[in-house]
């Protein structure tokens, strides 16, 4: 089953509806996100980056759980967080800081494993490749950079490489207000959103802009058509715009060249967009606090949703989970909490190895075990295994002692062997000079 998850800026909390049916499954307390602060890690657990003023000096990271309306676990990293993504495994979340830099944190202990400086001003957006071996991010700087995940933890790469990303893109005027990738890994297509009225498509194999299209009105969402043949681009002036991929709009065309049409209810801003899972339904969500679901082929609206109060700024279409069941009712609330409920991750560190283990840096994904608990998290920590190599390698000095007794007794065993050896050589030797000159004495008398 398919939910939309949606935010507010605002003190709204984060509402969560049946995509198909339309009921609300629960209402989520104590949220204020920031744009493109809003994830769901791994179908476990939501999580959202906090800024409740624009100009404060600190932040917070929140979790929740799917079955309970309270916050769990709160961060409190080193300086504001404003966008916030997780892999599709949720073994890790990566945020994007006030000052412009990348944070990689580890899901399941909540390790920060890297801080990079990526920008100049702040991060405004962060999108992983579809085989999520690329991140790419976006600014107030107005630059697009691409990030390899593989070299960004490559200490001495990152030294010896003349730059840290794989590309930079420049060409955006304003603040960068989205991004997304299509299918293809290093091969795929960027369609990143700017303040400067356009978008941008860009290719990840060139390394170079595509297309670029202006708009009548600011693009703040971008939503890529599965197929790939259109993107949708969501509008301060309350439209949703279509814009083609692959072929030019027709001269007649009332928006411009490469816009063949539009979605519209007369609604204010459209904040942020997503797709179903089966690229059928586009969901938006709107400054006048409304999500809209959209039939993407016959351009009429499917369903409306209402957030208590304010604007949306983000918007999900994530399944859910098979053990959740959102029962709203204080009992149904009091025996949940007495199941099986997975425990939360630890709250996110504050700065790299801000404690005193040493340990690997890296979190290892590894094929959930069956199990009788379905709610289980199908991965380890790397610290969990470095433990287990740990206690693997304190041997008892008895057990130590009586291997190295058969190391040295079988070391003897091949010594006295190596001798013998010597022994039936010079043997043979003997024996072959002896036959070689009787034979010789023979011939000569």
């Amino acid at each position: 089953m398919e939910v939309v998850i949606a935010s507010s800026p605002v003190d709204a909390g984060i509402g969560c509806w049946d995509l198909h049916s339309g009921a609300e499954q629960l209402r989520y307390r104590s949220c204020t996100s920031t744009p493109h602060g809003l994830a769901c890690v791994g179908q476990r657990f939501l999580v959202s980056s906090q800024l409740r003023d624009s100009s404060s000096s600190s932040g917070t990271i929140l979790y929740w759980s799917w079955n309970k309306p309270q916050v769990e676990v709160k961060s409190f990293p080193a300086e504001p967080i404003h966008p916030l993504i997780s892999n599709s495994d949720g073994t890790y979340i990566i945020g994007g800081g006030s000052s412009g830099a990348i944070y990689f944190w580890e899901v399941a202990s909540g390790r920060l494993l890297k801080r990079w400086h990526a920008h100049y001003r702040a991060a405004t957006c962060l999108f992983l490749s579809d085989d999520e071996s690329l991140l790419v991010s976006g600014a107030e700087d107005g630059c697009i950079r691409v990030w390899s995940l593989f070299m960004v933890f490559d200490d001495i790469g990152m030294e010896m490489a003349k730059h840290p990303y794989e590309y930079s893109f420049s060409e955006h005027t304003l603040r960068v207000t989205d991004v997304v990738s299509g299918y293809g890994g290093c091969n795929a297509i960027i369609v990143s959103a700017s303040e400067d009225r356009t978008c941008k498509v860009w290719s990840l194999s060139r390394g170079k802009l595509l297309r670029s299209i202006d708009f009548p009105s600011i693009i703040d969402a971008v939503a890529l058509d599965p197929g790939e043949h259109v993107f949708y681009a969501g509008a301060r002036d309350g439209k949703i715009y279509i814009a083609a991929l692959n072929a030019e709009s027709t001269p007649s065309n009332i928006y411009g060249k490469h816009i063949i049409g539009s979605l519209s209810d007369n609604s204010k801003g459209v904040t942020c967009l997503a797709f179903s899972m089966d690229g059928i339904l586009l969901v938006s969500g709107s400054e006048d606090g409304t999500i809209r679901v959209w039939d993407a082929k016959t351009r009429n609206i499917v369903r409306i949703f209402r957030l208590a109060k304010g604007p949306i700024n983000n918007v999900l279409v994530v399944r859910r989970p098979l053990y959740s069941n959102f029962q709203t009712s204080a009992n149904s609330h009091a025996s949940l909490s007495r199941r099986h409920v997975p425990l939360l991750p630890p709250p996110l560190s504050k700065y790299v190895n801000s404690t005193d283990e040493i340990v690997d840096s890296g979190a290892i994904t590894v094929p959930q075990t069956p199990s009788s608990d379905i709610m289980d998290a199908p991965y380890l920590s790397s610290h969990v295994l470095t433990k287990q190599i740990s206690e693997l390698q304190q041997q008892s000095s008895a057990a130590t002692g009586m291997e190295v007794d058969r190391l040295k007794l079988d070391c003897k065993r091949s010594l006295e062997m190596v001798q013998k050896w010597k022994e039936m050589f010079a043997d043979l030797h003997k024996f072959c000079v002896d036959e070689l000159l009787g034979n010789d004495q023979t011939q000569t008398q």
